[in-house]
């Protein structure tokens, strides 16, 4: 059996028979191990024990093939340590670098290693044994998609995904189906991991049908718990908790506790997504639960975090800062990168509604630092992969044309006098080379676009999403130093957008977003850069801007904002669109882009604690700032109070 385990992104997934055991104990328990892995275990230590009892020399090969059933339910468990040490024990008595057997225990061994250094040995022994393989057999196939795994969460995304497109096409024949399922869903994780969330869901709900069509109920859940995966990234999350639910009842009829907690934790953070933080509690509590007795360490700090969002929510900000120091007491070193750059992010927003305002400005430096090097990460990984996709459909089609040469070779050499019609076969093949390359070039492009557009556009308002937004205002923050000219960044956050949500519902939510980001453009310079930092805040860059006339401009989009209409079931609840917002100028002096945010940032906590619908500027810009600017200030604050 091939175990793949998606590192970061949940539980295991299924298995594939790849490698022809005949091995008596083998055969006889290992079919236990999809339908009731915990009965093979107790099966397992039967057999071992009665052979202990027996007093009999131990036969090497039945042990070894007692511990590669033991160590596979171990893995459908998510129990990794105990399987990795499993199989360990099984390769131990094996020999032989091509015995179906040790390739089983090899397998299962490596794909449950997640440190570093020994993933990079894994990958080591993984390509030796694939050196040792036909080149077309299904056990190399098999090695295929291990290397791609591990490659992927070695942090590779790039190249794994280049191996795993290459396993999805090597597997493309009715007798390695179920092959090419496995290969469907790592493919579907690699592409998951560079953040290509259509194609990866396509992928995984074509896993998902072949799961249901063969009655694997642990595989079923695992797939179904990854389709929930990307429609949460898509942000689709009332249906990723209903594929979180159905993976979460099929885990539980499995006895499967730690897909249990997969699918809680999930939920927890699909609710708080749609501001449901009562429902969301006990599910994170759950998760918690199960992750601790099981000592998973980066997953109970994650529901940590999840349950100090909720804290924070509950106006606990004391209790949220405790948990959150408890998760980044190691730095983050414990944890995957996104959660600890949203940790620093919470924890930040925790220490402002403490009214501790200097260690919320060193989180949320800290949380952009992190999220910058990421993005720019991120955006590097998703070049890379596209261009590694294109490299193994060319390969892919290279490889058809070579095949289809040597055809013609062997049929010329037994029908000569049919060279003029082969000649004519080939000329035609070559058409049809040219006109897949073609294609091939062609879908690639179409695809690189595609994936741009969604790495930088905020798929519910169309503006520039936060990564975005924050290159565009370096820029122009870069050029404003350059040509020594002043830029003003505004900082704004819509006032008591949560009652919009609950009061008038998501959809009303969503429209209000989608209103104010079309008015605003309306209103600005093509030059101004305007984007979506996340859920109801926006970054307005005015490059070439001094105080006085953002403060106009700021005060412009204010009387926009309250034309806009907030459709409501309650024809009694009568609500406008106000925000507050934090100023701050460049006019004395280039700042890291960081600092400007953070002075902003600063600004915007007055303008809240205030009392809303205000704009507050920047102590540093406020004390520099013209008595116009002052005077036009107070005015606004005046009006805003009358109002």
């Amino acid at each position: 059996m091939l175990v793949l385990a998606l590192w970061g992104l949940g539980p295991i997934a299924a298995r594939a028979d790849c490698f022809p055991i005949s091995d008596p104990a083998y055969v006889t328990l290992d079919p236990l191990v999809d339908s009731d892995p915990a009965q093979a275990l107790r099966a397992v230590a039967a057999r071992i024990d009665t052979i202990d009892q027996a007093g009999a020399a131990r036969d090497p090969r039945q042990l070894a093939a007692l511990y590669a059933v033991q160590a596979d339910a171990y893995d459908i468990l998510e129990l990794d340590r105990e399987a990795r040490a499993t199989a360990e024990k099984g390769l131990a008595l094996v020999n032989g670098r091509t015995d179906p057997l040790r390739l089983e225990l090899l397998s299962t061994a490596a794909l449950n290693i997640y440190t570093q250094e020994g993933i990079h040995e894994a990958i080591g022994a993984i390509e030796k044994a694939r050196a040792r393989q036909p080149p077309h057999s299904l056990s190399n196939l098999c090695l295929e998609i291990a290397l791609g795994t591990l490659q992927r969460r070695s942090g590779k995304s790039a190249l794994a995904t280049r191996t795993m497109t290459q396993a999805y096409h090597d597997s493309e024949m009715p007798a390695r189906a179920e092959a090419h399922a496995e290969a469907a869903i790592e493919l579907s994780s690699a592409l998951r991991g560079v953040g290509d969330f259509q194609q990866s869901l396509t992928l995984a709900q074509e896993k998902i049908a072949w799961d249901a069509a063969h009655g694997d109920a642990q595989a079923v859940s695992v797939s179904t718990y990854l389709e929930g995966e990307d429609l949460n990234a898509m942000r689709e999350f009332r249906a990723a908790i209903a594929a979180f639910e159905r993976a979460r009842g099929i885990s539980v009829s499995l006895g499967d506790h730690q897909g249990v907690a997969f699918s809680d934790i999930r939920i927890c953070q699909s609710l708080i997504e749609l501001h449901q933080y009562g429902p969301a509690r006990p599910r994170c509590e759950n998760a918690a639960r199960i992750f601790a007795a099981s000592r998973s360490t980066d997953m109970l700090k994650e529901t940590q975090e999840h349950l100090a969002e909720i804290a924070l929510h509950d106006g606990r900000a004391q209790q949220a800062l405790g948990i959150l120091d408890h998760v980044l007491d190691h730095d983050g070193a414990d944890m995957a990168p996104l959660r600890v750059n949203i940790a620093y992010r919470t924890r930040a927003r925790a220490y402002a509604a403490a009214h501790n305002y200097h260690p919320a400005y060193l989180d949320l430096e800290e949380y952009l630092r992190r999220y910058r090097a990421e993005n720019l990460a991120r955006r590097m990984r998703l070049q890379q992969t596209v261009k590694e996709r294109a490299l193994a459909q060319e390969e892919i089609a290279r490889n058809a044309v070579l095949e289809h040469q040597l055809t013609l070779t062997r049929q010329r050499e037994t029908r000569q006098t049919e060279t003029l019609r082969w000649a004519a076969a080939a000329g035609t093949a070559g058409v049809l080379v040219i006109a897949l390359l073609s294609y091939i070039l062609i879908t690639n492009l179409r695809h690189r676009r595609d994936l741009l557009r969604l790495a930088t556009e905020d798929h519910l308002t169309g503006m520039p999403n936060r990564g975005r937004t924050l290159e565009l205002a370096a820029a122009a923050l870069q050029a404003a130093a350059e040509q020594r000219r002043p830029l003003t960044v505004a900082v704004m956050d819509l006032d008591h957008f949560k009652a919009i949500n609950d009061r008038c519902g998501h959809a009303t939510g969503d429209h209000v977003l989608r209103e104010f980001a079309r008015v605003s453009r309306g209103s600005l310079r093509a030059t101004d850069i305007l984007g979506r930092l996340g859920g109801e805040e926006f970054l307005l860059v005015l490059p070439d801007t001094t105080l006085d006339a953002a403060l106009a401009s700021v005060e412009r989009l204010r009387v926009l904002a309250l034309a806009i209409q907030v459709p409501c079931a309650d024809e009694e609840m009568r609500m406008r669109v106000t925000f507050s917002a934090g100023l701050a100028t460049t006019a004395h002096g280039a700042r890291s882009l960081d600092e400007i945010i953070a002075r902003a940032d600063a600004a915007l906590y007055e303008a809240k604690n205030e009392g809303r619908d205000l704009v507050r500027i920047d102590r540093e810009s406020f004390q520099t700032a013209s008595t116009g600017v002052r005077r036009a200030l107070t005015q606004l604050s005046s009006a805003a109070h009358r109002s």
